[in-house]
C-alpha cells in the first residue's frame, strides 16, 4: 500500500458556516479520491478572526466538516487553529491505496475519452450570490454540487482502463485538462457543447455574473488553447470549488465506467464523453 497525504483550505465562499465546513471538508477529501485512494484520517486547519467573529460560528464550521468525515467513516482527529485576519478552514487528509491502483493526472493515452463527474458552473452561481442576484429557486444549488463526494474515485482506481484522473478545482476544466494533456504529451480535443454544465448558468452569464478567477485562468493558460470564444471561456475556465473528477478512459473501458457512474449516482448529463486525447499539444475546442 501507499500513503496519500494532502491538504487544502480556503476562505468562505458561502455565508452559512455549517455549509462552509461541509464544502471545505468535501473539497479536501476529494484529493484522496482523485488518486483512487481511500481516506483514513483528517485533521482540521482553522484560521479565525476572534475579535470579529464568535467562536460559536467557528464551531458550526467544524461541525460541518465533522459530519462529512462521519459520512466518509474517518475520524476528524483534532487539528490546529490560529487568529487570522479572515476566516480560513480546511483539512489535511491521509489516505491509502494499493500501489498498482494509483491514478495520476499525467498518464493519459492517445484515444482516451474524457469524462467529468460533476457539471460546471458553481463559480458562476456563487458569484451571482455575492452580487445579490441569485434567484430564490437557485438557492443552495451550488452547495449541493460542492458537497457531493467524489468517492467514485475509489472504485475507478480498480479499473485498469482508467488511465488518468484528477479533480477539477480553481483552474477550471480547461486548466486541469491542459495539465493532463501536457503531462501526458498529448492534445485534448474538447467538444465545448458536450461538457456538462448546470442548467442555471446561462441565466447568470446573461447578467454578467462571472468570477474574476475565470479571467485570471484564461490569462495564465489561454495561449495554449484554440477555439476559445467570449462565451465558452466563461464556463470552461470557471473556477470550481470541490469540482468533479476529470477522467481519461480507454475506449475499451467506457462501458464499465458508465455502468459504475450510473450505479454511483453521477448525473445523467455527466455520463457522456465530451472529448478525447490525441496527438498534438494544448487544447483544441470544437
Amino acid at each position: 500500500f501507499a500513503l496519500i497525504s494532502t491538504t487544502d483550505f480556503f476562505m468562505p465562499i458561502v455565508d452559512d458556516p455549517y455549509d462552509f465546513g461541509r464544502i471545505a471538508a468535501t473539497n479536501s477529501i476529494s484529493d484522496i479520491y482523485a488518486m483512487g485512494g481511500t481516506p483514513c484520517l483528517a485533521i482540521s486547519i482553522l484560521g479565525w478572526p476572534i475579535d470579529r467573529l464568535s467562536p460559536e460560528i467557528a464551531k458550526e464550521v467544524v461541525k460541518g466538516a465533522e459530519d462529512v468525515c462521519k459520512n466518509v467513516k474517518i475520524p476528524l482527529a483534532g487539528g490546529h487553529s490560529i487568529d487570522s485576519q479572515e476566516p480560513i478552514f480546511g483539512l489535511a487528509v491521509n489516505g491509502l491505496i494499493k500501489i498498482e491502483n494509483i491514478k495520476k493526472n499525467n498518464t493519459a493515452k492517445k484515444g482516451d475519452l474524457l469524462f467529468l463527474t460533476k457539471p460546471l458552473g458553481v463559480g458562476i452561481l456563487t458569484s451571482a450570490e455575492k452580487h445579490g442576484v441569485l434567484r430564490e429557486e437557485d438557492q443552495g444549488k451550488a452547495t449541493s454540487v460542492m458537497t457531493i463526494l467524489n468517492n467514485i474515485g475509489e472504485q475507478l482506481a480498480k479499473i485498469e482502463g482508467i488511465h488518468a484522473m484528477t479533480d477539477v478545482t480553481g483552474f477550471g476544466l480547461l486548466g486541469h485538462a491542459l495539465e493532463m494533456a501536457q503531462g501526458s504529451k498529448l492534445k485534448a480535443v474538447i467538444k465545448a457543447n458536450d461538457v456538462p454544465v448546470l442548467p442555471e448558468v446561462q441565466y447568470y452569464l446573461d447578467k454578467s455574473c462571472c468570477p474574476g478567477g475565470t479571467f485570471r485562468n484564461i490569462r495564465s493558460y489561454g495561449q495554449h488553447i484554440t477555439g476559445l470564444t467570449e462565451e465558452n471561456q466563461k464556463i470552461l475556465a470557471d473556477p470550481q470549488t470541490s469540482g468533479g473528477l476529470l477522467i481519461a478512459v480507454s475506449p475499451s473501458s467506457v462501458n464499465e465506467y458508465i455502468t459504475l457512474a450510473k450505479r454511483s449516482g453521477i448525473p445523467e448529463s455527466a455520463i457522456k464523453s465530451f472529448g478525447e486525447l490525441a496527438n498534438g499539444k494544448g487544447i483544441e475546442l470544437i
